[in-house]
């Protein structure tokens, strides 16, 4: 027992030991051990405390290598591909009718109005809706979190782009300030809750802190939580603001950075040096007494013969280690934990793809993973609630007609289609999606899905092909129409008409009883 212990011993037993079997509990841990070799450092703080002292500088520094460190910039190229993509994450809805079955005609109708109004989705009018949702995934993981505010309705002094009343103004998170707290109100870090830590309302600056204009004291605006998006990438449980997604590896980065430039510099030094002109000793050494003493620069060519030296002076050459051959181990270490930290590949961020065919793929699937997880959430967070919006204001608009026999339950019933897993053997991947659709174990929708297509226009895109070719006579191997009832007749109607002695069209005509 420690003195404290020794002194309340006789005023407190069942308190004292109750302390000393916690003490016992907590030394039972290795790693808790006073003893260690190294101190051990701890995070007492809670998630919201431990932001509001950091949030801001692990925001600019991610900003700062976005935009002068290229490894950086390539990491988050690839993070909007493969989160967001070249087309955005595509909507299909699956409303139902009465009967319990798709209804197609109000589906492509929605879908129709729905790729009209992604032509102009925001407020400005200068980004389509694949461009802001990669400018929006951009910003959530590279500063941890991206808002939106919802215009809806008449809005005074701004007139909409498209037939359906709503847009959305984009913002970066300084627009949501860090230090403005009220325990009174309930306001933490800007964001104001209830007893339930339900999001009410964000309190919002109207002008960006950063423009030159903005002025000194910042003036902020309450607007309600149901008119704003706020994205974040989160870490810990009540955490309010978001932290960005490479927050682990800031100094790794900035690190390679620095010892990179470090090493073109030498390399660059190295490179301009040619030799230098050993004096020998002094009393070697005589001073000319025509001209100057001191050399200037020496032009050198290919085969030249420099026969200038004074008694006592020698040639020496610089021996040249760069560039450093040791630089690509170590930049490539360094870059396999970047890349844990980033949920991205190695092969990806370093554009290293040297490894065997089993190395690739098993990089491909566990890299995957974490792009499906960030799709997901950006998913949940942005994409669905701006759909979920942009639908009853274009029912409510006019802009869409409800059919009577729409089962309006299932109204809001869609599926979003991120970017897929690329294959890396086609033949192989093709062979088992086949295998099983054949057995059962999976749907065409199901395969048109992982290669990115939308299942009700790939139907419809093969029934005109299909149709088309038919009429105009021609055969092949993917119509299987033809495998069993032959080349057609007139007007593209498949013929009975098989030789009678071919066995191939004895099979067929088989197969059609």
């Amino acid at each position: 027992m420690n003195l404290l212990d020794r002194l309340l011993a006789p005023l407190a037993p069942g308190f004292v030991a109750h302390r000393l079997r916690s003490r016992a509990i907590i030394q039972a841990y290795e790693a808790a051990k006073p003893s260690r070799t190294h101190k051990a450092k701890g995070e007492p703080r809670s998630a919201d405390m431990a932001l509001r002292q950091a949030g801001k500088s692990l925001r600019e520094q991610c900003r700062w290598l976005d935009e002068n460190h290229d490894i950086v910039t390539g990491i988050y190229d690839r993070l909007e591909e493969r989160v967001v993509g070249g087309a955005g994450i595509g909507v299909e809805p699956l409303i139902l009718d009465l009967a319990g079955d798709v209804h197609l005609a109000f589906c492509a109708a929605v879908k129709s109005a729905w790729a009209e109004w992604s032509l102009r989705p925001e407020t400005s009018g200068e980004l389509s809706r694949p461009q802001m949702e990669r400018l929006v995934c951009r910003t959530w993981l590279r500063d941890g979190e991206s808002l939106a505010q919802k215009l809806m309705g008449p809005v005074a002094n701004y007139s909409y782009l498209t037939a359906v009343p709503f847009a959305l103004e984009l913002l970066e998170p300084d627009y949501l300030p860090m230090d403005l707290n009220d325990a009174s109100k309930g306001i933490v870090q800007g964001i104001e809750r209830d007893a339930w830590r339900r999001v009410k309302a964000f309190h919002l600056l109207k002008s960006h802190p950063g423009d030159i204009l903005s002025g000194i004291r910042q003036e902020t605006k309450r607007v309600t939580a149901d008119r704003v998006i706020h994205i974040a990438y989160r870490k810990r449980i009540g955490q309010s603001r978001g932290v960005p997604l490479l927050h682990s590896a800031l100094v790794r980065l900035a690190d390679i950075k620095d010892y990179e430039e470090s090493e073109r510099v030498a390399a660059r030094i190295s490179a301009a040096m040619a030799f230098y002109i050993k004096k020998g000793e002094p009393q070697d050494y005589t001073a000319s007494t025509d001209g100057p003493a001191k050399r200037g620069t020496f032009p050198i060519a290919p085969g030249m013969v420099f026969d200038d030296l004074l008694p006592g002076e020698d040639i020496g050459m610089f021996e040249s280690n760069r560039p450093n051959p040791f630089l690509e181990g170590f930049r490539n270490g360094m870059l396999r934990a970047v890349a844990a930290a980033g949920r991205s590949a190695y092969s990806t961020i370093a554009r290293s793809y040297d490894g065997t065919y089993s190395a690739q793929r098993q990089e491909l699937v566990e890299a995957q993973e974490g792009y499906d997880l960030l799709q997901h959430e950006f998913i949940d967070y942005w994409c669905r609630p701006v759909y979920r919006t942009w639908l009853p204001l274009a029912i409510a608009s006019g802009a869409l007609k409800v059919p009577h026999d729409v089962d309006v339950r299932t109204l809001l019933a869609a599926v979003y289609q991120g970017p897929v897993m690329p294959w890396i053997n086609p033949v192989h991947e093709a062979t088992a999606w086949n295998s099983l659709v054949e057995s059962g174990f999976a749907d065409e929708a199901e395969v048109a899905r992982a290669r990115g297509r939308n299942p009700q226009e790939l139907k419809k895109s093969r029934e005109a092909e299909i149709k088309h070719n038919r009429e105009q006579g021609l055969v092949f191997s993917s119509d299987a129409y033809h495998k069993f009832y032959g080349k057609g007749g007139a007007n593209g109607q498949p013929s009975q008409t098989d030789d009678p002695d071919d066995a191939d069209g004895q099979r067929r005509r088989g197969a059609a009883d």
